[in-house]
């Protein structure tokens, strides 16, 4: 039994390391206007966050189609591939896994197993990585799986917005309590909640006040990771700050191991630039 891995790119996942452990990434569509990209192939997050500031309109994102995973479908059979495992982006903000789980039956080459993430960016990536590791040791969908899952639940997350403008644009707010935010220099802090929907955690004054929030939940939440614990930092464009969390992190949790990402743009549409994220749950290389 082969064994594929399939992933998106609202993973943000690197590519030396989705090429190291034989995943597969497919891109996410990113529109302005009659201006169409493939999110991580022809515009980075850099590049998207760029275009963001200066856009009249906000952009729109395309999930993969069923035509690409098609293609990917028929090009690993070809290599040999029995079944393949898709991670994918949070059912909670994207109807894409709905519409895998029904295509899924009508694939005749090779057996497909949809597994939601309920998560984005590095909880999505670690998903992604453990199934890879798990099937280049020659494990199959029937191990991996249930092993997906207990890393699922293991899985915190706190997003920090620098600015309520964005989540004003979207309809995730109101244009007042926008407006009375950013007068107050609110910081809004969100999370995924069981579902996999962005649901609001807290606030906080400023970023350094946000991370000091962020660090008493790790410790608080300790007791939920088995094992060796694994923090990761997303940025949306914001390499500097990135940096100093990172140090603070392992000045507090010495031994996690720490990984950083970029936000994907299905994410930083609502957010904006400067977003800071923290996901922590277990080691996917100590599982």
């Amino acid at each position: 039994m082969k064994t594929a891995v399939i992933t998106d790119s609202a993973s943000y996942l690197d590519k030396k390391l989705a090429a190291q452990y034989n995943i597969k990434v497919l891109p996410i569509t990113v529109i302005f206007g009659t201006e169409q990209y493939q999110d991580g192939v022809n515009i980075t997050s850099h590049e998207f966050l760029k275009k963001l500031a200066s856009a009249d309109k906000l952009p729109t994102t395309a999930q993969v189609t069923m035509q690409q995973m098609q293609d990917a479908f028929d090009e690993l059979s070809a290599a040999g591939y029995d079944e393949v495992i898709c991670v994918n982006l949070s059912s909670g903000i994207t109807s894409f896994y709905e519409n895998l789980v029904a295509y899924s039956k009508t694939v005749k080459n090779i057996r497909v197993y949809p597994f939601d993430s309920k998560i984005a960016s590095a909880g999505e990536a670690d998903l992604a990585l453990l199934a890879g590791t798990m099937a280049q040791n020659g494990e199959n969908a029937k191990t991996i799986l249930p092993r997906l899952i207990d890393l699922r639940d293991s899985i915190h997350v706190s997003l920090v917005v620098d600015s309520l403008d964005h989540l004003m644009r979207t309809g995730r707010i109101s244009s007042t309590s926008a407006f009375v935010g950013n007068l107050l220099r609110i910081k809004p802090m969100l999370t995924f909640d069981d579902n996999g929907k962005i649901v609001p955690l807290g606030k906080a004054r400023t970023m350094k006040q946000a991370l000091a929030k962020i660090l008493d939940e790790i410790e608080n939440s300790l007791s939920d990771i088995d094992g060796q614990l694994r923090i990761s930092v997303a940025d949306a464009d914001n390499p500097k700050l990135s940096k100093q969390w990172v140090t603070e992190i392992k000045e507090r949790f010495p031994n996690a191991a720490i990984s950083t990402y970029q936000i994907s743009p299905a994410i930083t549409v609502h957010t904006g630039e400067k977003a800071m994220g923290v996901v922590w749950d277990c080691d996917w290389e100590a599982m």
